[in-house]
């Protein structure tokens, strides 16, 4: 399988921007799909999450509110809009995939077997 992140880019201080993750290789029925994140200098963190077969979402405590999560069926694709964005939403953004697993387990690193390439995002104060 293989994962095309896009949508990167500069904004400022509550701009907004919405990134794409693009599948191929694989059908996402059976599939979580999971956006995390790293800082320069921090460790990856879980943003958002979405459960392909019955679309259950999960979000990051800190990004509640302001970024939604999303597939299209058709084009196999998982996005992230992110709306009112901080300097601290500053990270390269990547896009995972794993199997189906319960509420829980869609922020677990682990559960993800495949990732994209990042999309670099930058909030400007």
């Amino acid at each position: 399988v293989q994962l095309q992140a896009s949508g990167g880019g500069l904004v400022q201080t509550g701009g907004s921007l919405r990134l794409s993750c693009a599948a191929s290789g694989l059908s996402l029925r059976s599939s979580s799909m999971g956006w995390f994140r790293q800082a320069p200098g921090k460790e990856r963190e879980f943003v958002a999450a979405i459960r392909w077969g019955d679309a259950t979402t999960r979000y990051a405590d800190d990004v509640k509110g302001r970024f939604t999560i999303s597939k299209d069926n058709a084009k196999n694709t998982v996005y992230l809009q992110m709306i009112n964005l901080k300097p601290e939403d500053t990270a390269v953004y990547y896009c995972g995939r794993g199997r189906s697993v319960a509420w829980y387990a869609l922020s677990r690193d682990n559960t993800y077997d495949d990732w994209g390439q990042g999309t670099q995002v930058t909030v400007s104060s």
